[in-house]
């Protein structure tokens, strides 16, 4: 397979139509026909609907779009590595929530550099369903994440290992001139505006699963913000927005100095592991894990 023929099908996707995605390609329309048919042959099976006065994209083609963006981004990748291999060097790729980037990552990349010091990471940010399908098509060798009891955790096969970091909670705060709204016994009025996460955010998952409807998608609270990433969640909350949860690991500070105020002991926090996914046929991956998981 010719790596330019992955170009032309993703010109053709993008575009929807041949004379378009060859002249993106600077060919003439019969030479990008033909270097489409060469994929094809590769492929085994068509991926052009050939009509009398019609070429469709075939619904195999486009319903895996995204996996072709994928295998060209490791392909890159790949031939970026081999091209400027440094045997001094390491690097990780390593999918990661965007919470756990924030509160935890950084002392765990201190720890690698202690016992790694030429080891380099390439972090690929997103929620968790993005993290996982990252780290299950291979584009990166572990996964960072939170894991709730309410919630369970991740399935995977024998050739994934987990380990767990530390422990955490999500616990509700206000800030900014929300903090002289709370009680003496620490609650808050009724409209008091949220900043929630959406209901099929992890967060919002594990939120749906506690008791209290303080600051829950789709509970009847003054939503004010929806956010799925709770590091916008904490500025928004230090302004004064909303209430809203955050991990404690993201709050301890502003908390111990007065700029936010928890309320926990009122209406509850849910506890939280920080676990580490990592492919077993990774050496480096394996080296981590033996460095990060307290508990196996």
């Amino acid at each position: 397979m010719q790596f330019q023929w992955l170009d032309d099908v993703l010109a053709l996707l993008e575009e929807g139509n041949l004379s378009r995605a060859a002249a993106r390609r600077n060919i003439t329309q019969p030479a990008f026909s033909r270097r489409i048919r060469g994929f094809e042959d590769w492929l085994g099976v068509t991926v052009l609907e050939r009509q009398a006065n019609r070429v469709d994209i075939s619904a195999a083609l486009l319903s895996n779009e995204d996996e072709i963006r994928a295998l060209m981004t490791r392909l890159r990748e790949l031939r970026t590595k081999i091209a400027h291999f440094d045997s001094s060097q390491m690097t990780v790729a390593l999918a990661a929530q965007h919470a756990p980037i924030c509160a935890t990552f950084p002392d765990m990349a201190l720890r690698a550099k202690q016992h790694f010091p030429g080891l380099q990471f390439r972090l690929r940010a997103g929620n968790l369903n993005d993290c996982v399908s990252m780290f299950l098509r291979g584009d990166t060798s572990m996964l960072l994440c939170y894991e709730a009891e309410t919630v369970g955790a991740l399935q995977f096969g024998p050739d994934v290992q987990r380990g767990v970091w530390g422990s955490d909670y999500l616990v509700p705060v206000v800030g900014g001139a929300l903090r002289y709204v709370v009680t003496d016994m620490g609650d808050i009025p009724a409209e008091t505006p949220a900043i929630v996460y959406p209901e099929d955010s992890y967060f919002g998952e594990v939120l749906r699963n506690i008791p209290t409807s303080l600051g829950k998608a789709g509970s009847g609270a003054n939503s004010f913000i929806v956010s799925a990433f709770s590091s916008g969640t904490r500025e928004l909350v230090l302004k004064g927005l909303g209430v809203g949860w955050i991990p404690f690991s993201m709050a301890y500070r502003e908390i111990e100095s007065g700029d936010l105020i928890s309320l926990a002991t009122r209406y509850g926090q849910e506890a939280l592991q920080v676990v580490v996914y990592a492919n077993q046929n990774e050496e480096i991956a394996q080296s981590l894990m033996k460095i990060w998981a307290k508990e196996k």
